[in-house]
Order: C-alpha cells, then sequence, then structure tokens
C-alpha cells in the first residue's frame, strides 16, 4: 500500500533529522539578544543564507530596517499551487550576547529522552528551522504548494514595536498564518493573553532627609504604595496578572527622592479585563496630595482566542496529525503573548505554537526533545500542502 503524502512527509522529515538539527544549532550558536543590534543583523545573515542555501533564492525580498530594533526580513517563494500561507517566527531572543559561552547541557533525563540546550533553541530558533524544512521537505515531495512567505522579525521578544505593522500586512495579504513559536509541551497554542508593559511616572517634592524632611514628599513611598495597590488590582482567577518588575528613583540616600519610575508588567484573557484594569490602576489613591502620578497605558498585544476564521485551520491541523499517527493535536491556551496576537485581533486565520517540543522558556537551561523534530516539521509541511486551496474566501 502506497504511504499517503503526510505520512511520507513524515518519514523524509525523519530521515534528514540530523540535519535539521544542524541548522537548529546553527542558529543557536549565533547569539542575538533583542538589544544588541549588530548581533541581530549578523545573525539575520545567517538566516537568510540558511534558507537560500536550503530553498534557492525567494522570488520576492524585503528587508524592513527596525531602527532601534532588529530588522524584519520578509522572503515569498512562489508556489505551484493557489493559496499563500505566512510562516512568522522571531530570531531575536532574551539572552544577551555572551550567555551561551556559560551555558550547560542537561544531564540525562530519567524518563530516557534526550535534551538540546542552549539560549533560545526552545524560544524560538527551533521553530524557525523547522519552518525552513518543512517547505523545503513540501516542494521536494512533488505535491502542490502553496505560496509561502517567511517573515522574521527581531522584536519580538520587546513587543514587536517595529515588526507589528509588516506582520499585519502580510497577514492580510495570505490566507492563513502559522507561527512557529514553540509548543505548549506539543499542543498547539490557541489562546493567549493580552499583555501590556505600564510606565508608571512618580514625581514628588525634594528636601533634606536630616534637617526638613517634613519639607519632602517622597517618590519613592508614593510609588511603593500604588505598587502594592495595582497588585492587588490583579485577578488570577480571571487570568489577569500584575508584576512591577522594575523600579527606580531618587538621587541620594540623604534626599526625599523626587522622582521615581516604575514598569509593570500586565496580562489579560479579555477585553473587558483590560478596561477593569485601565479603570483601577486610574482610580489609585496616594495618601500625600503632593506626589503627582502619572501612568502610561502602553497595550502591547491584544489578547488571543481561537477566532471563527481559526477553527477550520485548526481542523486541518488535525486531520494532518491523525495521518502522521497522532491520537490527538492538543491545544492550549498560555499567559505568554506572541506575534500570533496581532493576527488574532485582525479575524484572520491563524495558529500558534507550531514550533519546538520542550520546555524553559526564558528560563537558564531552556530545551527541546530533538526526537520530536521530525514530527513537528512534516506537521507544517502537511499543511502547507493541504493550503494549497485557500481557507478563506
Amino acid at each position: 500500500m502506497t504511504a499517503s503524502p503526510v505520512a511520507a512527509l513524515t518519514a523524509r522529515a525523519q530521515d534528514v533529522s540530523p540535519e535539521i538539527v544542524t541548522d537548529i544549532l546553527t542558529l543557536v550558536r549565533h547569539e542575538t539578544g533583542s538589544y544588541d543590534l549588530s548581533a541581530l543583523a549578523a545573525g539575520l545573515d545567517l538566516l537568510r543564507e540558511l534558507v537560500v542555501h536550503r530553498l534557492g533564492r525567494p522570488d520576492h525580498e524585503r528587508r524592513h530596517p527596525g531602527g532601534e530594533c532588529g530588522d524584519t526580513l520578509t522572503l515569498t517563494y512562489t508556489g505551484t499551487a493557489p493559496g499563500h500561507v505566512a510562516l512568522v517566527g522571531h530570531y531575536d531572543t532574551v539572552w544577551p550576547t555572551g550567555t551561551l559561552a556559560g551555558w550547560e547541557q542537561p544531564e540525562a533525563s530519567g524518563d530516557g529522552r534526550d535534551k538540546l540546550s542552549g539560549p533560545g533553541i526552545f524560544d524560538m530558533k527551533t521553530g524557525l528551522a523547522q519552518g525552513i524544512w518543512s517547505l523545503k521537505l513540501a516542494r521536494e515531495s512533488g505535491v502542490p504548494v502553496p505560496t509561502v512567505t517567511f517573515l522574521f522579525n527581531g522584536d519580538e521578544e520587546i513587543g514587536s514595536l517595529s515588526s507589528r505593522p509588516v506582520i499585519e500586512e502580510v497577514a492580510r495579504k495570505a490566507d492563513v498564518t502559522l507561527v512557529l513559536e514553540p509548543t505548549a509541551h506539543g499542543a498547539v497554542k490557541t489562546g493567549r493573553k493580552g499583555t501590556g508593559i505600564f510606565e508608571v511616572t512618580v514625581t514628588g517634592v525634594e528636601a533634606h532627609a536630616g534637617l526638613a524632611p517634613q519639607d519632602g514628599a517622597s517618590a519613592i513611598t508614593a510609588l511603593s504604595e500604588f505598587v502594592v495597590a495595582a497588585a492587588g488590582v490583579a485577578a488570577p482567577d480571571k487570568g489577569t496578572t500584575i508584576n512591577t518588575g522594575l523600579i527606580k528613583g531618587g538621587t541620594a540616600t540623604n534626599v526625599v527622592a523626587g522622582w521615581a519610575t516604575a514598569s509593570v508588567d500586565i496580562r489579560v484573557s479579555s477585553r473587558a479585563e483590560q478596561d477593569r484594569v485601565d479603570a483601577e490602576l486610574d482610580a489609585i489613591d496616594i495618601s500625600d496630595p503632593r506626589v503627582r502620578i502619572e501612568v502610561d497605558h502602553a497595550w502591547n498585544r491584544p489578547p488571543m482566542t481561537l477566532n471563527a476564521a481559526s477553527v477550520p485551520l485548526l481542523d486541518l491541523a488535525r486531520e494532518v496529525a491523525r495521518e502522521q499517527g497522532r491520537e490527538e493535536l492538543p491545544t492550549a491556551a498560555v499567559g505568554g503573548a506572541s506575534d500570533a496576537n496581532f493576527v488574532a485581533a485582525l479575524g484572520l486565520p491563524v495558529l500558534c505554537g507550531m514550533g519546538a517540543v520542550g520546555d524553559g522558556a526564558h528560563a537558564q537551561g531552556e530545551f527541546i526533545h530533538p526526537d520530536t523534530v521530525p514530527a513537528q516539521t512534516a506537521l507544517v509541511a502537511g499543511l502547507l500542502a493541504r493550503l494549497a486551496d485557500p481557507l478563506r474566501g
């Protein structure tokens, strides 16, 4: 009996798995911290070279300058059938340059599964390599494939401030978008929280802390009151978390602080919670009326839910997974945000978490299970083969 196209793709991915892993490690060994512009530029050059090496020169190419962020690169490969798929992934990581030198590989795990570790290997350089190979395998198999546009951005970990317009433009032109972020322990991510990074600026009144403390109004004391009150606005049962991660303030220990600032990370699961948080943070009162507090409500990404346009895409992904021999393709809603949030908010078809299987995003020791690389690569390749006809009219 002739194997199904998806089964054949999975078998071929298994054969070339060592090459895919080699490409993953090539990307990991070049560090691309979000704030190192020279490293990001070189890392994007390396990524482009890898794409061209595996797929040939693209039919269309554009490098979008990122300014103070890493550039965004779009590469389009014209298909042999109708349809247009966007494969989206970021090449920046949370790890500063120099992290790799002190990184240790994990010891053998008790479950008997191998692990590969490195800064950014899970989030999300494995997904980048798998995405490249998914198109390579689909094309080499001879099945009709849609046009594919790769979008690689270098600022996702700091909010996609420069790349968001490019992401939205590419998603609008495509029929579907697959975001190559890591899985949630093998699950596709269909729900993500919305995120905000609020900047709080406090202006007090400076005075000598010993001679005339009563003349001062401490910005630090006021900010402390605000931070405690803001923590009380969180509602974990509704998926709302609030974390003040950075605080600065004051000029000297013997001066009543005249200024203070804080950066607050906020995560919400719904627009209603977003509105509630906005209102309640603005309503926080500080005990000293001489202090002025300003809150910059900087919502970065809207909440992501499984919109109606994405349901057929998820059904198709589950169909491909079944042909691979998987019992199911689970889904998950997670606290982190990604560029899929932007696409979902436009009402367009999108699935996230199509990349690595592993754990430890943003943590020392993040890792992947290399034995899952073939199946994950073939899952995307199989989807490409099925997406030769547009899902949306």
